[in-house]
């Protein structure tokens, strides 16, 4: 029974995978002010189900040489995951809410600052991010009663600061430059932890592409039962 007791927790928060593609553009008004939008895509379940849909747009500019300031606005089109809750026996079902798209609406307001030894560029970026979720009604099936019955999703916002220290190798006579970061989610408590590897490449100044690793690491407080994800990741910028 204690066999049990530690293998089925274990099972409960095992590993998922996925996809991130995002595609976006950048344009330069002048020095030190751009403006970027950009469309992404996600999937969970081991590459099996679509996770997001996310359109965003910001502005940023250079305070500094070495810190920037930015701002902007996502619009996340989420696909929620199902839930079954059970009876106080713990065996028998007593409500299933199947899975359902909603939205959310997410701002945020960033300071980056950089510094540059030899050819690595270091960079510590402090993220504060709010999100809203709208209220929405979604039809939930009692087992009790054996029918289904509407259910209200409440609205609720969330502040979330963002903390990401990262490091960028420029190569000599290498086309690709490699990057990684550690990023920290905290709201009264540490919420996620993301490591990322990845490499870039810029064609004519104009095109960029990233490849990427993401593992992102759940504490288990107030992030919505997700379990730790590990992501593959590819990217692409057109800038002008």
């Amino acid at each position: 029974m204690l066999l049990c007791a530690i293998l089925v927790p274990l099972q409960m928060r095992a590993d998922d995978s996925g996809l991130i593609l995002n595609a976006g553009a950048s344009h330069k008004i002048k020095k030190g002010l751009n403006v970027d939008i950009e469309a992404e895509f996600r999937s969970r379940n081991d590459f099996r189900t679509a996770d997001r849909v996310s359109l965003g747009a910001g502005i940023s500019y250079k305070l500094l040489p070495w810190l920037k300031a930015s701002g902007g606005y996502d619009l996340l089109i989420d696909h929620n995951r199902e839930t079954i809750t059970y009876q106080d026996d713990d065996v028998s079902y007593n409500n299933w809410r199947p899975s359902y798209w909603g939205l959310r609406h997410r701002f945020n307001v960033t300071l980056t600052g950089s510094y540059k030894v030899r050819r690595v560029e270091l960079s510590l970026r402090e993220r504060w991010q709010y999100t809203y979720r709208p209220s929405k009604v979604i039809n939930n099936f009692d087992f009790d009663e054996g029918e289904w019955e509407d259910h209200e999703v409440r609205g609720k916002g969330k502040n979330v600061l963002r903390s990401r220290l990262q490091a960028e190798w420029d190569i000599p006579k290498c086309k690709f430059d490699p990057f990684a970061s550690v990023e920290f989610h905290t709201t009264d408590v540490l919420e996620k932890t993301r490591f990322i590897v990845g490499v870039e490449h810029t064609m004519k100044k104009t095109h960029n592409f990233k490849l990427f690793y993401r593992y992102q690491r759940v504490n288990g407080h107030g992030s919505d039962d997700e379990p730790n994800i590990h992501l593959l990741g590819l990217g692409y910028t057109y800038k002008f």
